[in-house]
This record gives structure tokens, C-alpha cells and sequence, in this order.
């Protein structure tokens, strides 16, 4: 049985780690590379940063951030916001991270999948996906930050990246985004059950229990969270302790 992983997720915007409810209402959250120390000696399996507000003028700012970040820390890191090429990946992995994570440049430009799971492996590339359930019980992908609806329903386009050679799908229900009520378990399943690369479930975590439900009725492989993590609503330790008896999950 896999090992199920706990991935706190660091939004970044201007060096600092802020936080919102549905992608609005934003507040700080802390500095980036203190929360990164603090979530790796609490036993994070990994962790995701993501510059919500990245643009080029600012690319050098998240390449340092991500220097700081690699030489303080012990436990794979994903980086994504804002990426569009090659060279933006080979510069973000020379200085440390591990991972990168694609979203709305992958979707416009699918070529790119392929472009980057060639240069540097499957392994190395996430796809991002920000998804919304409308009125016609469809998922959606959204691009921008949430900002901007497509017509493509979720399953296809993760279905068209893992054949383009995505390596793993971080899937981020704009329903249930810092409500707490947990996670959007439908979708997740449906894609945790139909595609062959693992799928991170993010957007809802407000209680150990909803950890417990996304692993074993989502069949999700990792779950990642924010808030409750930044504000110390739950501690990791703590977290892992109790899913210990329901999964496999490294202590």
C-alpha cells in the first residue's frame, strides 16, 4: 500500500505566505521560509509553494526564495506560479526545488507538458488544476488564479495531460477553498480512480477526519491543506498520529 503524504501548501504573493477563502479575501500568513523549517521538522512529507501573483519582473524573487528555501529544508519542495517555459523550470530546479507545478500556461500551451516532462522527467511536473462545480453538476477547470472559466470539464483535461506526460495532479476545489468543511471527495475519486499518476486533493481540510475521508473515500494520494496548518488549527504530529490506524502514513 502506498504511503499517504501530508502537504502543506504556501501561497506566496510579494516573499510573504497569505491565505484567502473561495481565492479572495486575503491575509498574511507568516514568512515562507520560517513556516517551510517549522513544517518540515513536524514530519511534512512535502511541501508546495505557489506565487499566486507571479509575473516575469518578480521571477527573480521567487528564484531566491526558492534558494532560501532549499537550503533550510530536508523534504521535497513543488514550485509553480507563473511558469510558461524551459528555461523558467531549469532555473527554479537549479536553485533546489524538486518539483514544479503547471496550470493555466499548460492549458493555453499543452505542448508544454510535453516540452518539460522530456527536459526533466515526469516526475519533475505537476499540473495545477483549479476546479469549480457549476449548476449543472460539472466540474470545470478555471484558469487565472480561479479568475477565468473554461468550457473543459476536469476529467478530460487531466486525462489529455497524463497522456502528454504529467507526473502528478494537484487538484484544488474552488468550492470548497478555505471553507473547512472538507474536501471535494467526488471529484478527486473520479480522477484518483481514472488516471494513473497520483492525484493531491487540496481545498476544504478543516479537521483530521476530512484527512481520513479524502485518503480512504477519495482514494486521494496526498492531501494538502494551508490555513489549518498556518494557524495551527492542526498540528501535523497530531494529524499523522491519528490517521496512523486508517493509513499508511510515514510518522
Amino acid at each position: 500500500m502506498l504511503t499517504k503524504r501530508i502537504i502543506p501548501c504556501l501561497d506566496i504573493k510579494d516573499g510573504r505566505t497569505v491565505k484567502g477563502i473561495n481565492f479572495e479575501s486575503i491575509r498574511d500568513a507568516g514568512d515562507p521560509v520560517e513556516l517551510a523549517i517549522i513544517y518540515s521538522e513536524q514530519g511534512a512529507d512535502e511541501l508546495v509553494f505557489l506565487d499566486i501573483t507571479a509575473t516575469v519582473e518578480k521571477r527573480k524573487t521567487l528564484v531566491e526564495l526558492v534558494k532560501r528555501i532549499a537550503a533550510n529544508i530536508n523534504i521535497p519542495f513543488t514550485v509553480g506560479g507563473g511558469i510558461s517555459t524551459v528555461e523558467d523550470v531549469a532555473l527554479l530546479l537549479q536553485n533546489g526545488a524538486d518539483k514544479i507545478s503547471v496550470n493555466t500556461a499548460a492549458f493555453k500551451t499543452p505542448d508544454l507538458i510535453e516540452e518539460l516532462s522530456n527536459a526533466f522527467g515526469s516526475q519533475c511536473v505537476v499540473l495545477a488544476i483549479d476546479t469549480k462545480k457549476e449548476d449543472d453538476s460539472e466540474w470545470y477547470v478555471y484558469l487565472n488564479g480561479g479568475r477565468t472559466k473554461t468550457f473543459t470539464k476536469t476529467i478530460d483535461w487531466a486525462k489529455q495531460a497524463v497522456d502528454l506526460g504529467v507526473g502528478e495532479i494537484l487538484l484544488t476545489s474552488m468550492n470548497n477553498d478555505g471553507t473547512k468543511n472538507g474536501f471535494a471527495l467526488d471529484i478527486t475519486a473520479t480522477l484518483s480512480n481514472s488516471l494513473s499518476v497520483p492525484v493531491i486533493a487540496s481545498g476544504g481540510a478543516g479537521t483530521v477526519e476530512h484527512f481520513k475521508d479524502v485518503f480512504q473515500s477519495a482514494n486521494a494520494d496526498a492531501a494538502l491543506a494551508a490555513s489549518i496548518f498556518h494557524y495551527k488549527e492542526i498540528e501535523i504530529p497530531e494529524l499523522k498520529k491519528y490517521l496512523q490506524p486508517f493509513v499508511n502514513i510515514r510518522m
